[in-house]
């Protein structure tokens, strides 16, 4: 039962700086924290640290020396508040921004990760090439390079915080529960809050984001909210809970990421009536939603050989190709006898679109496709569902990524960053900007890290 008690008289084994969670936020934090503090423990409540982070692309926006592109804090600031109609913390956007940037520079001089650029296509509401990803291209191989970084760094795994211990308005630390039961308490002096969302949690999903508590859910299954309901236990402020980062785009029954370059660069989707019903172009996030809205909540992805190519450079796409979740077919006739899709609609609906690549038509749904080639045979496509991936909403934090009472001052030794603080993606779905997430828990990292040891 996840609860806040009264602190005993004392604690056996004390902690300068106590972080839960060892996920890219933890890590980071953990990181920050040991520049200046030997005194950092990192609990994990897995075997192995992995979390959202090992299960997302890995990609994290930021302004940093390593792009070719020009670019500012300030408009990838602009990019996010227009993603978000303007609906998120936008001071909290200004922070992110600016501190994302140094913090992969920082990682990169003094850890060792190795950041490469994602050119070639434009990731949605990004204006410019700022994803970072390990050379992998993978989130499991990012949590690998945070790891050995923070190999210096002791991880006690198997350690699941039921209990925070307080101390009028201080946290004076928490309670563990082992896989055998046994219960220890740790006292700390600061404590960072980087044990993600409630994505796992269905009866805070039904309470939220009604919407998706029946959808697949891509994240970790220890994302239990524990964060925000201690934070409703201490009467903290909880800020933005109904923001999620959906995905329109996992293959079914494979539950395998398919990446959305397909569709940036010129793939559509279609239902099983063989119609588009979607901008593709509006974003992933909320593409999760109208996939989810089609008939059996299901649609394929429908692309060419181009555009194949184009995916077999992510690993993911090579693992849905080696699974068979990737058809092709030598014409439309074919690919709709492939995936029993109604043959002539399905043929006007790519007459539809060559129509709408020359310029002859406008798409209804207001997507520009003159930007790309039209889609030629052979033809490929994989059906996908919708998924959730991760909440956006958390608790409310300052500069300092210090948590907030209701009447906005901070608790003076309570952290939170990545999943378990409010992100910068407002309260909708829509509002999501590729790598929202990983910005949010790399950023916050670095600063609760840093402000703990002052």
């Amino acid at each position: 039962m996840t609860q806040t008690l009264p602190a005993p008289p004392r604690f056996e084994t004390e902690i300068e700086v106590l972080i839960i969670g060892a996920g890219a936020c933890g890590l980071t934090a953990a990181l920050a924290a040991s520049e200046t503090c030997e005194d950092v423990l990192v609990l994990e409540r897995d075997a192995a640290p992995s979390g959202s982070t090992a299960l997302a692309s890995g990609f994290i926006p930021a302004v940093t020396r390593f792009q070719s592109d020009t670019d500012s804090p300030e408009r990838f600031a602009a990019d996010i508040t227009a993603k978000a109609k303007g609906k998120q913390d936008k001071a909290l956007t200004e922070l992110v921004t600016q501190t994302v940037g140094p913090t992969l520079e920082w990682l990169a001089d003094q850890h060792g990760l190795e950041w490469q650029v994602l050119e070639g296509f434009t990731y949605p509401g990004h204006s410019t090439n700022r994803m970072h990803a390990a050379p992998e291209r993978t989130g499991e191989a990012l949590m690998v390079r945070m790891q050995t970084a923070a190999a210096h760094i002791p991880i006690a795994t198997q350690a699941q915080v039921d209990a925070l211990y307080r101390d009028g308005d201080l946290v004076a630390g928490v309670r563990i529960l082992r896989p055998d039961g046994a219960q220890e308490d740790i006292g700390c002096r600061k404590l960072i809050l980087a044990c993600n969302g409630y994505g796992g949690n269905p009866a805070l999903l039904a309470q939220h984001i009604p919407e998706m508590r029946e959808a697949l859910y891509f994240g970790h299954p220890g994302n239990q909210g524990e964060a925000i309901l201690w934070g409703e236990a201490m009467d903290a402020r909880l800020q933005d809970l109904t923001g999620y980062q959906g995905h329109g785009s996992v293959a079914h029954p494979h539950g395998v990421l398919i990446t959305w370059a397909l569709m940036m660069e010129g793939g559509v989707q279609v239902n099983s009536l063989g119609q588009r019903f979607a901008n593709e172009h509006g974003g992933y996030s909320e593409a999760s939603v109208d996939v989810l809205a089609q008939p059996g909540r299901v649609a394929h992805a429908l692309y060419d050989q181009r555009l194949h190519d184009l995916g077999m450079t992510f690993p993911d796409y090579r693992r849905a190709a080696e699974a068979r979740a990737v058809r092709s077919a030598p014409s439309i006739e074919a690919l709709a006898e492939t995936l029993k899709l109604p043959p002539d609609t399905l043929a006007h609906t790519l007459q539809n679109i060559t129509e709408m690549q020359n310029g002859t038509r406008a798409d209804p749904f207001g997507r520009d496709f003159t930007t790309h080639p039209a889609l030629t045979a052979p033809y490929y496509a994989i059906k996908i569902t919708g998924a959730l991936f991760h909440t956006q909403g958390g608790l409310s934090v300052n500069q300092n990524a210090q948590v907030l009472h209701q009447n906005g001052t901070p608790f003076p030794n309570l952290y939170a960053g990545g999943g378990a603080a409010c992100g910068v993606s407002g309260p909708d779905v829509s509002g999501y900007l590729s790598g929202n997430g990983l910005l949010t828990a790399f950023a916050l990292g670095a600063i609760a890290g840093r402000h703990a040891t002052d």
